[in-house]
């Protein structure tokens, strides 16, 4: 078996079907592939749509149920059925181009020193698109466009694959044990990082990433979210799981750690304050809100070192010995964090949408 493709589903049956369609309509040439489908808990009526589907499949299909819920651990279990050399990996909601599955092996092929293939993930707006939403704002979307030169991405270049159009080497996995559940969607959660995680780890064991410009899907839109208020809400959860995978990398600061947040996001965030009031001042509201997404960001990367802190559960233990009113109930983190948003969350969400 060359390749096998891996959709995880959740409740999104209409989407599901839709996907599976595209990829019944996948050249194959001279490759063997085969389907695998994880259904994740639906309690819709995904495991009918998956039995008509399967009776049509062109190639071999198989559908498995995982009930720890998440994407990990649904991504997890697609990969320990797959018998394809190459395992990759789309969602339920994609359409892939008809020569996807043949430019992935190809470009595994043709690349012997990368483990990992991904290529573009263009968006289907369902409608007009708002100003605001500059392709520096793609990223809650899952839409991706590097452009049209081939890429290797490594630890010189660490621009993330997105989930919806990745492959790897069967046996990458088995080095690097599986996506991470503690930085996976769960159901709609949004924000969430295990995509990012995996690849960095990827590169730390000394591998390669391709991205190939030709390996192409497309991705509807849905209308929520050309929301700013969806927008607000992923940058904030992508924060608060920045905070949980604790990347050195991303965690080394010259200027030392302060509540258990490296210094220099405190440094960007006065940075993008400033710019956010500049340029709301003047009446940009467009660049103003790209200033707001850094900061929902911080935001939701402090209040996940503010709850996880030592220092703050130890609080917690003397608040509950200790009569109302007294004690740690007035410890300095609980004052900084009283003070910095109505600082600037609220009057920041007021931007014009």
């Amino acid at each position: 078996m060359d390749l096998s493709i891996v959709v995880c589903t959740h409740n999104r049956s209409a989407s599901l079907r839709a996907a599976l369609n595209h990829l019944f309509g996948l050249q194959t040439g001279q490759i063997s592939l085969e389907i695998i489908v994880v259904d994740n808990n639906s309690t819709d009526d995904t495991a009918e749509v998956l039995l008509q589907c399967r009776s049509i499949a062109p190639v071999a299909m198989h559908c498995a149920f995982e009930a720890a819920q998440g994407l990990s651990h649904a991504r997890n279990a697609g990969w320990a059925l797959a018998r394809g050399s190459f395992v990759a990996y789309t969602d339920d909601d994609i359409r892939v181009s008809p020569d996807w599955a043949l430019r992935v092996v190809a470009a595994f092929r043709a690349h012997p020193d990368v483990d990992c293939v991904g290529g573009r993930v263009l968006p289907q707006w369902p409608g007009d698109v708002p100003t605001w939403l500059t392709r520096d704002q793609w990223t809650p979307l899952a839409v991706l466009d590097y452009g049209d030169d081939p890429l290797y991405l490594n630890d010189d270049d660490p621009r993330c694959l997105v989930g919806a159009n990745f492959a790897f080497r069967r046996e990458v996995f088995g080095r690097l044990g599986g996506f991470s559940p503690a930085l996976q969607r769960v159901k709609d959660g949004i924000g969430s990082i295990e995509d990012h995680e995996f690849l960095l780890r990827l590169w730390g064991s000394g591998g390669n990433a391709f991205y190939a410009p030709d390996v192409v899907v497309f991705a509807p839109v849905d209308p929520h979210r050309l929301h700013k208020r969806y927008h607000r809400q992923w940058h904030t959860g992508h924060g608060h799981f920045h905070a949980l995978m604790r990347s050195p990398t991303f965690e080394q600061s010259s200027m030392g750690r302060f509540l258990d947040v490296p210094a220099h996001l405190y440094r960007q965030a006065a940075n993008d304050a400033a710019g956010w009031f500049g340029h709301a001042v003047a009446g940009r509201w467009d660049e103003a809100f790209a200033h707001e997404m850094h900061l929902r960001f911080f935001w939701g990367f402090f209040q996940n070192r503010r709850r996880r802190s030592p220092r703050r559960a130890a609080a917690h233990r003397t608040v509950s010995e200790t009569r109302p009113g007294r004690g740690a109930s007035f410890s300095f983190e609980r004052n900084l964090l009283t003070c910095l948003h109505p600082l600037w969350m609220p009057f920041i969400g007021r931007t014009i949408d």
